[in-house]
Parts: C-alpha cells; sequence; structure tokens
C-alpha cells in the first residue's frame, strides 16, 4: 500500500515493532491494554495497522483487522493528544477502513465518539461495560482444565459459533501466549465454554469468557481467578447478557468504562448469549 498524507502526516503499515507505541497511547487513555496483545493482534492481519508520522515521529494509528472476506474489526483508534483537531485522526481513520474494501466492520466505541461513528455508518448493536474489582478467592471447580494443544481445533469451532467470522490465527495465538492462562471447559467430550485470563496494565483482563451455560460461565471464572485473588480483575460484559452481568456483580466487581458495539452492515448469526465477556475491545 503506498502511503498517504495530509499536509505532513504519512501514513504507513505499521509493524509488531511499532505495537509498544500504539499500546502505550491506549494505556494513557484508559483502555488498559494486555501486556501480550500484539502478537495475536498481528497473527490475524498483519497488514491491518497502520501508523501516522509527521517527520519520522509517530502521531497517530489506527487498526482495521480482516477476520475475512466478509468482516472486520477496527480498533486502536488514536491520536497524539498534543495534536488532536488538525484533521490527522481522518486521514488516518480513512486510510484503515480502505483496508476492509466492501466487508462489514464492526468497533467497540467509547462513548465520546459514538455520534461521529453514526455519522460514519456504524449503527449499535449493544452495550458493553467493563466490570473491574478485586478477584474472589476462589477453587478451580471440576470439569474445567487448562487449555491443551489437542483442545485447538475443538475452542477454535466453538469460538467461530460465538463470533461474527473465524479467526483461527488468532485464537491459536491468544492461547498459546507466554503469560496468557486458557481454560476449557467440556461435557461428554464437548466443549461448553473457554477462557482466558492475560495480565494487563493494571492487574488481569478476562476474555474471553465464552459459555454455553451461566454454570459452565462462572466455572471458568472462578478457575481463571483462582490464580489471581486479590488482583484487579476485569471483565468487559455485553449488557444484552443479564447473566453475565450478575456474574460480574455477584463477584464485587463494578462498572468502570463503557463502549458500544457497533457495525456498518449485516453480521452472519453468531451465539451472543454464550458471550459472558468479550475477546478483546480492539479485535472483538
Amino acid at each position: 500500500m503506498a502511503p498517504e498524507a495530509h499536509d505532513d502526516l504519512v501514513l504507513s503499515p505499521a509493524t509488531l515493532e511499532d505495537w509498544p507505541v500504539i499500546s502505550g497511547w491506549a494505556a494513557d487513555e484508559g483502555w488498559n491494554p494486555g501486556l501480550s496483545d500484539g502478537p495475536a493482534f498481528f497473527a490475524q492481519d498483519p497488514d491491518g495497522f497502520f501508523l501516522g508520522r509527521i517527520g519520522g515521529e509517530p502521531v497517530s494509528a489506527i487498526s482495521v483487522v480482516n477476520h475475512g472476506p466478509d468482516f472486520a474489526f477496527l480498533g486502536c483508534y488514536l491520536v497524539r493528544p498534543d495534536l488532536r483537531g488538525r484533521g490527522h485522526g481522518l486521514t488516518t481513520w480513512k486510510t484503515g477502513l480502505a483496508h476492509a474494501g466492501s466487508r462489514t466492520v464492526g468497533l467497540d466505541g467509547v462513548v465520546a465518539q459514538q455520534d461521529n461513528y453514526r455519522q460514519s455508518g456504524f449503527r449499535p448493536a449493544h452495550r458493553t461495560v467493563r466490570y473491574t474489582g478485586t478477584a474472589p478467592a476462589t477453587t478451580a471447580p471440576g470439569g474445567v482444565r487448562a487449555f491443551a494443544a489437542a483442545d485447538l481445533a475443538d475452542i477454535t469451532a466453538y469460538d467461530a459459533a460465538c463470533h461474527p467470522a473465524d479467526r483461527p490465527r488468532f485464537v491459536a495465538q491468544w492461547l498459546s501466549t507466554p503469560g496468557h492462562r486458557g481454560l476449557v471447559r467440556r461435557a461428554a467430550g464437548r466443549v461448553t465454554g473457554y477462557g482466558v485470563l492475560r495480565p494487563a496494565r493494571d492487574g488481569v483482563r478476562i476474555g474471553p469468557l465464552f459459555a454455553d451455560t451461566a454454570e459452565d460461565a462462572h466455572a471458568l471464572f472462578d478457575a481463571l481467578c483462582a490464580d489471581v485473588p486479590g488482583r484487579q480483575v476485569s471483565l468487559d460484559v455485553p449488557a444484552t447478557n443479564t447473566a453475565g452481568v450478575a456474574l460480574a456483580e455477584q463477584a464485587g466487581l463494578t462498572p468502570s468504562f463503557e463502549t458500544a458495539r457497533m457495525y456498518t452492515g449485516p453480521v452472519r448469526p453468531h451465539a451472543g448469549e454464550r458471550v459472558f465477556g468479550v475477546t478483546t475491545l480492539e479485535l472483538g
């Protein structure tokens, strides 16, 4: 892709080596990125990340990660605070969206930007609320165990049923990234849920938390928290999943951040009732 410019802003593809800059800006915004998100993000679509520079210095970023022929997800939309209001954000936005082509694009929009996203053709699907608090002291219940390589195909298929597109490269990397702890629950040989705990700038985050039932979700949540009692933990819950909201509240977590899931068009049917915790606000 040829670089695009707005005045002295030059947009070009970002690489994994640029990720510390992007995640640092995200941390400054209070988004609390995971410490090892980059490799899994880039594994799904290494061409879906863009960085804007002025005089060689990074000033803006965006990701539009293609998940397949019909769906992409927008995230990491950032402009350095001292250079906002100069049109750099719009140029960055247009460059990123061009990567999606004709795909439906999803995003998780912060409250302050949702009206702007509507003007760009995004329509809200549901609210997502980040619940944060102290991980309760729990014990790992039966039926939940650590992810093993032999589970990958089944978990990837389960993930695809809960998400608007297949994302096998992301799932494989997300489960195997050092520091991430992936757990799976099975019944009669079938996956009934899986979850991942990862270290973040502040505390730890759980995502995804996908499960057939509230019982499955509670079992996975308790098993994940058993490793980190007393630490700050966060879970992004779709407000439409009342059982997920109840799980977070029963664990003593409280709302700390809110976004809206928005799409530019239709997405394939998926089991939203199984989404007790969103995987990541940057990639859906």
